[in-house]
C-alpha cells in the first residue's frame, strides 16, 4: 500500500519558493524542492496577482509527485478586475463595480477547467451570469443586456481574438 503524502501551501501564481513552509516540507518528503517549485510556478503563472492553492500529492515510496491547482473562485477573480473588495449584498440596486468584457474573457478562459462550457463564448456567458450576480456592470452594462448583445454576434471579433488561447487550456 503506497504511502501518501499531501502538501498543501497557497502561493501567489508564478512566485513560489523554495523558502519556508514549502521547501522543507518538500525536501522532508524526498523531492527536489526547486524541480517542484518550476512546475508549480509553471502551472501558476497564469494566474499571476492572484492567491492559488496548491496541493502536491507524494508517493513516499516512489517520490512520485502530482502537481494539482484549487483555482481562485469565479467571484474572487470578478472582483479583483472591478477592484472591488466584495460582492453586492443587492445587486440589482446596488452596483459594486464595472469590468470590460475581456475582463470577463480573460477569467472565462482562467476557470476554464473547472467550466462545463463547449466554447468560449459559452464561458463567457456564465461568467456573465455571476458578474451579474455579485453586483458588477459590464462595460458600462447590465451583464444581461452583454448576454444578449453576445448572442445576436456582436462581440464575435473579440472573441476570434481569444479563441486561440481558449483552445490551449
Amino acid at each position: 500500500m503506497a504511502r501518501i503524502k499531501i502538501i498543501k501551501v497557497q502561493v501567489e501564481g508564478g512566485k513560489a519558493s523554495t523558502a519556508p513552509p514549502l521547501g522543507p516540507a518538500l525536501t522532508d518528503a524526498g523531492l527536489n524542492a526547486a524541480e517542484v517549485v518550476e512546475k508549480i510556478n509553471k502551472l501558476t503563472e497564469p494566474y499571476k496577482g492572484f492567491t492559488v492553492t496548491v496541493n502536491i500529492i507524494v508517493d513516499l515510496d516512489t517520490k512520485e509527485y502530482d502537481v494539482k491547482l484549487e483555482l481562485p473562485t469565479t467571484t474572487s477573480l470578478l472582483l479583483h478586475f472591478a477592484g472591488a473588495s466584495e460582492p453586492s449584498g443587492d445587486p440589482a440596486h446596488k452596483k459594486v463595480g464595472d469590468i470590460k468584457l475581456e475582463d470577463v474573457i480573460r477569467v472565462a478562459i482562467l476557470k476554464k477547467p473547472e467550466l462545463n462550457a463547449k466554447s468560449l463564448k459559452a464561458a463567457v456567458k456564465t461568467i456573465l451570469g455571476s458578474a451579474r450576480s455579485i453586483g458588477l456592470t459590464v462595460d458600462g452594462k447590465d451583464p444581461k443586456e452583454v448576454v444578449a448583445e453576445v448572442n445576436r454576434g456582436v462581440y464575435d471579433e473579440l472573441f476570434k481574438k481569444y479563441e486561440e488561447e481558449w483552445n490551449r487550456r
